[in-house]
């Protein structure tokens, strides 16, 4: 098996980077919730519209940017969206009014939709398959340590010098970044394929080809498990801050610290270990992508239910950071079964639909539903507690409807793509 050359691991740490400052600038939102939700009078629903109105822009703007991704060039697809968010961020340090603060985040959302899809087909290029769940445990790491930095990160500065210059401090970085990914090299599609071509256009992905994705057994229930899965981890990392504020009396910093520690610490353990265990795992039994988030799912809704239960901050600790391990771990393994199941020049159009669908389905109402069921029951905690363990023991069911079919899926694939070096269809 041939094993990564050098430039793809310096292309990593581009995505990497890109993938940190993603969701940096998601999340010092969250952070700064208090301090904003002050400023402008908000009510929880309303604050959690803000997130709604995000995730419901990308999951609708991923569509055109996936198409695009697997038809055109994909660095130029990832530096678009890396300038588009930047500015974004920007604007939303400079919102005067709650329509503008909503506006900005809608735009955040445009931005954001054209850089994963573009970038897990452009990794699934220059990683090969016994390697991929591996490269994406690293890229998602990135995300992990964004989640903390702003939520950490954003707190302190939003505490210290005012919620504005939590947003305006991530600007710069990711222009840099848009300027790294336009100059990065452009590998053909299905150049890490052990058989079939290496094409240097693509002109696969339409809608019939799109929506074909979903014959796929096994990427079928990923897509509906990560539509449940994303409406947890949405509802959490949005008031997560706020209801360690409100439930042990902390700071707006020290919730936000505390927030973005226990992500950090469980997401990136669960992150590497999914992604390690997930490739180690795959070598005897490729069924391993699917069987690992299954068991993960479950245990974390147990983990989580416990957390919410307990009024001890010693308590809520170390379950909050086994929960985030748990429901981590799935980051690698499904990211790599997405691209091992779809033939190269559709794996943008994949994860793109998987996106949509999670986006649109499932986390762009759960912070906006969780924020109206606490405003309700007049108790965030129980608003959290009676909903979020009972979707992961349902995302753990789904998950679980896909786990045999794993290897004839993989097999077709490569079998498809070879089939192109015979038939000449590939350029």
């Amino acid at each position: 098996m041939a094993a990564p050359k050098r430039y793809a691991w310096y292309v990593l740490a581009v995505m990497t980077a890109i993938a940190f400052l993603n969701y940096l600038d998601r999340y010092i939102l969250p952070a700064a919730a208090p301090l904003i939700q002050k400023e402008f009078t908000l009510s929880d629903a309303e604050l959690g519209g803000l997130a709604s109105a995000f995730l419901l822009f990308y999951a609708v703007c991923a569509l055109p940017f996936g198409f695009w991704a697997d038809r055109g060039t994909r660095k130029n697809v990832i530096a678009t969206g890396v300038a588009i968010w930047s500015l974004a961020t920007l604007f939303t340090g400079a919102a005067r009014s709650f329509a503008q603060l909503l506006a900005a985040r809608a735009l955040l959302g445009v931005g954001e939709a054209g850089y994963f899809p573009a970038g897990t087909s452009l990794l699934a290029d220059y990683f090969p398959k016994h390697v991929r769940s591996r490269a994406s445990a690293i890229w998602n790491a990135g995300n992990v340590f964004g989640i903390a930095t702003g939520f950490i990160g954003g707190g302190i500065v939003a505490q210290a010098f005012g919620w504005r210059w939590a947003f305006y401090g991530t600007a710069i970085p990711g222009i840099l970044c848009a300027v790294l990914a336009a100059t990065m090299k452009e590998p053909n599609r299905g150049a890490a394929e052990p058989e079939g071509p290496a094409a240097r256009t693509a002109k696969d992905a339409d809608l019939s080809t799109f929506l074909g994705l979903l014959r796929i057994p096994s990427y079928r229930a990923v897509v509906l498990s990560q539509v449940i899965l994303f409406a947890v981890l949405a509802a959490l990392a949005t008031w997560l801050p706020t209801y360690i504020h409100r439930r042990f009396g902390l700071g707006v910093a020290a919730s936000a610290s505390f927030g973005g520690g226990l992500l950090i610490g469980g997401g990136l353990i669960g992150t590497l270990i999914g992604g390690w265990l997930g490739d180690w795992r795959a070598k005897r039994d490729p069924r391993a992508y699917l069987q690992l988030p299954t068991v993960s799912f479950a245990i974390g809704a147990v983990l989580l239910f416990a957390a919410f239960a307990t009024g001890s901050l010693t308590l809520f600790i170390p379950l909050a950071l086994l929960t985030a391990a748990a429901l981590y771990i799935y980051n690698g393994p499904y990211t790599a079964l997405q691209q091992n199941v779809a033939i190269p020049t559709l794996r943008a159009s994949a994860v793109t639909l998987g996106l949509f669908a999670a986006h649109l389905l499932g986390d762009s109402w759960s912070s906006y539903a969780a924020g109206v069921l606490s405003d309700q029951l007049h108790d965030l905690r129980l608003a959290l507690m009676f909903s979020t363990p009972p979707l992961l023991l349902i995302a753990a069911a789904v998950a679980a409807t896909g786990i045999r079919h794993v290897p004839a899926d993989i097999a077709n694939m490569e079998r498809a793509w070879a089939q192109r070096a015979q038939s000449g269809a590939a350029a």
